[in-house]
């Protein structure tokens, strides 16, 4: 990673110490690539919205803008998700990634009255993992259809859902059908290409030309 790059991350890493070390539980720097490092922070919930807040509105970090909230489904821990805040830094030029673990029965502050933009992504984590946010005033689904059942980004959630959609001609609408999958008619070939040939393959001849040629 170029130097002045690495001592931005520095100086902003321990100004954010000086300042919060005791809402973190973890504030490091991870270089994603080499040429662009990002701070990566670890802190508990109840911690998420004054970091949020003095991250946005102190002159040294001025992370102003909300990029991304998104969830991490890990269904073995007891806190079974991570919330992820991705935040940028316009005249810094500099990024910031705050996570939070959560467990499935926990409710986690909404981050709506630092960014406004967190109301659309906090309806998607509801929607994509089951994770409320509990001072969001419209915690309705935003990605899935209505009447969705489950939660699809979550690990247990089946690849083929619980239900299918389909349009039905006879009663002229679409329908909602609960999954079939007829295992008795499903041919699975697991036999290599290869491995199926009876002989090599042989170069071909003038003979087999010949033979090829229209009569």
């Amino acid at each position: 990673m170029r130097a002045e790059s690495l001592q931005l991350y520095e100086d902003l890493r321990s100004h954010i110490l000086a300042r919060m070390k005791k809402n973190f539980t973890r504030l490091e720097i991870a270089p994603d690539t080499p040429a662009s490092p990002t701070l990566t922070a670890e802190a508990k919930r109840e911690n998420i919205p004054a970091i949020l807040k003095f991250l946005r509105d102190d002159p040294s970090c001025a992370f102003t803008i909300l990029i991304d909230l998104c969830g991490v489904d890990y269904p073995e821990r007891e806190k079974r998700f991570d919330l992820v805040y991705h935040l940028l830094s316009m005249t810094q030029n500099a990024r910031f990634r705050l996570k939070t673990p959560i467990a499935e029965k926990e409710e986690a502050p909404s981050a709506i009255a630092v960014y406004p933009a967190a109301a659309w992504y906090e309806r998607e984590v509801f929607d994509l993992y089951g994770v409320r946010f509990s001072d969001n005033p419209d915690m309705r689904r935003i990605l899935t259809d209505y009447g969705f059942e489950g939660h699809p980004l979550r690990k247990d959630f089946p690849l083929t859902g619980f239900t299918e959609v389909r349009y039905d001609d006879a009663q002229k609408k679409v329908v909602y059908e609960p999954v079939r999958l007829a295992q008795e008619y499903r041919r699975f070939d697991f036999t290599s290409p290869w491995e199926g040939m009876d002989s090599p393959a042989r170069p071909a001849t003038d003979s087999d030309a010949e033979r090829e040629k229209p009569k």
